[in-house]
């Protein structure tokens, strides 16, 4: 059960090791200027194998639950998919479980990985866990470690991700089949909250240090991006660094001189690097200030 492109490498090598017998994912939905119906990744995956496939609007529809329990599933195995109702997941005979980009009990929520490097985390991992009626919460079965590099973006950690996660969820339903898996409960007092990033969220308060700036504009990168405000419009920025230059710029100044668009935060000053102006693609900072025409020096707000 998935529905992104980070899903569809676990999907194969499942399917390559012990054979799937069905796959489920979201429906189909409407896409682009023309409202294009557009299936998941996955559900295109599940098509080009030949696998059975089932798209419900609801995970409690009777008729959905009957066909689950049709198949009699050994294991459910779930990446980055809805939240099964206990309907669902205890049809499993060996158990459900899921893939979660974290090393849990940290990072419970809808977005682990940019929280891991929002947060200036250098590792992170993934865990397969037991499924149960509250969230992230279920006893742990295997868990994978990978180091977050200075200048991963969520993007990156996402991909690097994806043949780690595959062999885990491999690893994981052996353990399972073969009756080796030991769940271990987690440890509730060592917790830390992942939710969903809003548009709020990924607002950049230029009081705060670089390091922190720079390590929100990297965990919300490619999606949903940090921002300010710039000429009065919305202006993401995806890439930044720690600037050298010695001006002593105040936070949230910022000063374009040459091909440098630097900005004043809480410690040292940040150079911009990639941004994208609302409504236009994003664009390396030489790009942008090719054409630029505008004021040399200001306050973001």
């Amino acid at each position: 059960m998935g529905t992104p492109e980070f899903a569809v490498p676990a999907l194969r090598a499942l399917h390559d090791a012990f054979g799937l017998t069905a796959i489920v994912s979201v429906p189909d939905k409407p896409a682009g200027r023309g409202r294009v119906l557009q299936s998941s990744p996955v559900s295109k995956e599940a098509i080009a194998l030949g696998i059975p496939l089932l798209t419900p609007h609801s995970l409690k529809d009777p008729e959905f639950i009957s066909t689950i329990a049709a198949y009699k599933p050994d294991i459910i195995i779930v990446i980055a998919f809805r939240i099964l109702p206990k309907e669902v997941y205890s049809l499993a005979k060996l158990g459900a479980f899921n893939i979660h980009g974290s090393l849990l009990p940290k990072y419970r929520g809808a977005a682990p990985v940019q929280w891991a490097i929002i947060n200036g985390e250098t590792t992170t991992g993934l865990t397969s866990f037991l499924l149960n009626d509250t969230v992230d919460t279920g006893k742990i079965l295997a868990q994978s470690t990978i180091e977050i590099e200075p200048s991963m973006t969520a993007g990156d950690l996402f991909l690097a991700l994806e043949i780690p996660s595959a062999e885990l969820a491999v690893q994981t339903c052996r353990d399972l089949l073969s009756g080796k898996a030991k769940p271990i409960p987690q440890n509730d007092a060592h917790a830390t909250p992942a939710p969903k990033l809003f548009r709020s969220t990924c607002s950049i308060n230029w009081n705060n240090s670089a390091d922190h700036i720079i390590n929100l504009i990297r965990g919300t990168n490619p999606k949903p991006g940090a921002w300010t405000t710039f000429n009065g419009k919305t202006l993401k920025i995806l890439k930044a660094a720690i600037s050298d230059s010695s001006m002593n710029l105040e936070s949230g100044r910022f000063v374009i001189q040459d091909s440098n668009f630097m900005v004043g935060t809480g410690s040292d000053n940040v150079s911009l690097l990639t941004i994208q102006e609302e409504g236009k693609p994003q664009m390396s900072i030489m790009d942008f200030l090719r054409g630029y025409r505008g004021i040399k020096e200001g306050i973001f707000t």
